[in-house]
């Protein structure tokens, strides 16, 4: 069930009324009931990994718990009982997602590996649907039983609370990856019905909607031609394309998270912020502190810092680094230019702080002023620009035909070609291009607004109320008109559904 559907429409609405109808002592298995159904909408079948991953977490926990608490005085004992349970949750969690998202893959590229040396493997070839949402809640899940091991919480004694933690239907799906410190413990609160959490969380998902339907998706029908037929293209027509899929990613991807966040805050639950202005960043590295923050953080908290992290010099914390990024791609997708992705964004953010000596010596030499805003959008529009590169990589369908692209990129790159709005000829007509120029400048003007510290929600609601209503109608034709009835429009599935 997608959120930009007629039946999410539906649902919503009547989890919430029965949400706040319903005694507050089984609210949480009305919340429960709902997710599963939610979950279960796109495949039935696949509510048992679901199951699955939540029952194994929730006794590995119960049992760190039961060893850390028993009588046993040997803490060596205790600990390798511990380890024991973690890892047991580990394998078979990762164990489930390795087999559904990545054996096709790891049996192509051995049969690849093996072929190139002359001997050939008969493996077999699998044919698995991806379950949705299997990245996301396997990740929420393994991430409570390390809380759990390092004793950041306590372990959930009621099945149903925790079974709600992993398959909390706003952010099932596609994140944000909650932790048990936030979500866990916000499920254990009653609550009562707030009119403002339900304004705000309103508003909040009528602009994530708008994000996708109005402004991601109207991109899309414009790009989506040039990446399925580049040889029809001028390297810098694949150029504005690959700069226009920048922003259709964001657009997408926090739409969805948008969505998510207000559908929970009209339930009176507070999700984790997933974006934070990413194209405001002033390097890559700022851009992946801004960017899907619920996953890289938890690469960071779950995987960076026990390898090591900066603490143990520099090599080191570079070969973490390409580690958690290479990483980061394939969970992202299973093919070799994901990994690639992956791989060349960390290999900037190490580029980054080698050159950070050499930009500091620079900067006090020619006497620039690092806090002029002037230079800031400099270095964003040349932050952007390398995302933009790396991106080519995340939507090019091999990793030949990313490098493909990037070369005729370069071959025919002319700034000029900007400047004469030659790039006007990659849309059908005029209205098509305000169709999409004109949402993108209004996210891009909330986001620089939201970057000085002024929130969406908060720029509308200190309106006078003439105005606010304007904005609200505003918002509800816009998508009307460029989405459901707009010339031409085709809904796209979320990007990150696919992962």
């Amino acid at each position: 069930m997608s959120f930009i559907s007629i039946n999410y429409l539906i649902f919503f609405p009547a989890v919430v009324l029965l949400y706040y109808v319903l005694p507050k002592r089984v609210r949480m298995y009305w919340l429960l009931i709902a997710s599963y159904y939610f979950y279960m909408s796109w495949n039935a079948k696949y509510a048992l990994l679901l199951f699955a991953s939540t029952a194994v977490t929730y006794l590995c926990g119960l049992g760190i718990e039961a060893v850390r608490s028993s009588k046993q005085r040997d803490d060596k004992r205790i600990l390798a009982g511990k380890r024991f349970i973690l890892i047991l949750s580990l394998v078979l969690n990762l164990g489930l997602l390795f087999y559904f998202k990545y054996i096709g893959f790891a049996a192509e590229s051995l049969s690849e590996f093996f072929s190139k040396m002359g001997i050939a493997l008969n493996i077999p070839r699998t044919d698995i649907l991806l379950p949705v949402g299997i990245s996301f809640y396997i990740f929420q899940a393994v991430g409570y039983t390390i809380d759990v091991y390092r004793g950041d919480v306590p372990a959930e004694k009621n099945p149903f609370r925790y079974a709600l933690f992993v398959s909390f239907f706003p952010q099932l799906v596609a994140g944000p990856i909650e932790r048990s410190k936030n979500l866990l413990a916000q499920l254990r609160e009653e609550r009562d019905f707030d009119a403002e959490n339900a304004r705000a969380g309103l508003l909040t998902m009528s602009y994530g909607i708008f994000m996708k339907m109005v402004a991601a998706d109207s991109i899309a029908a414009v790009i989506d031609p040039v990446f399925a037929s580049p040889a029809s293209y001028s390297g810098m027509m694949i150029l504005f394309a690959a700069m226009l899929f920048s922003f259709r990613i964001y657009l997408d991807f926090n739409g969805y998270t948008l969505i998510a966040i207000g559908s929970a805050k009209v339930l009176g639950i507070r999700l984790t912020t997933n974006f934070d202005t990413p194209y405001m960043g002033l390097s890559v590295g700022d851009f992946w502190r801004r960017w899907h923050i619920s996953l890289t953080s938890w690469f960071r908290d779950y995987l960076y810092i026990p390898l090591g992290g900066n603490r143990k010099g520099k090599v080191r914390k570079y070969i973490n680094t390409i580690i958690v990024f290479m990483l980061s791609g394939l969970w992202h997708g299973a093919a070799w230019h994901f990994v690639a992705w992956g791989l060349l964004n960390g290999l900037i953010l190490i580029a980054e702080d080698l050159l950070k000596p050499l930009k500091r010596r620079i900067d006090l030499k020619l006497k620039i002023r690092t806090d002029d805003p002037f230079y800031k959008w400099i270095r964003r529009f040349v932050t952007f620009f390398i995302v933009t590169i790396t991106w080519i990589f995340f939507r090019a369908g091999s990793l030949p035909q990313a490098a493909s692209l990037i070369g005729m990129i370069f071959k025919d790159f002319r700034p000029a070609w900007f400047i004469n709005f030659e790039f006007g000829k990659l849309f059908t007509d005029p209205q098509a291009m305000l169709g999409v120029l004109v949402p993108l400048l209004i996210v891009i003007i909330f986001d620089i607004f939201k970057a000085r510290g002024k929130e969406f929600t908060d720029l509308v609601f200190n309106r006078q109320i003439v105005l606010r209503w304007i904005i609200y109608i505003c918002i509800a034709l816009s998508i009307i008109y460029w989405g459901f009835y707009g010339k031409g429009y085709e809904q796209t599935q979320f990007i990150y559904f696919q992962f």
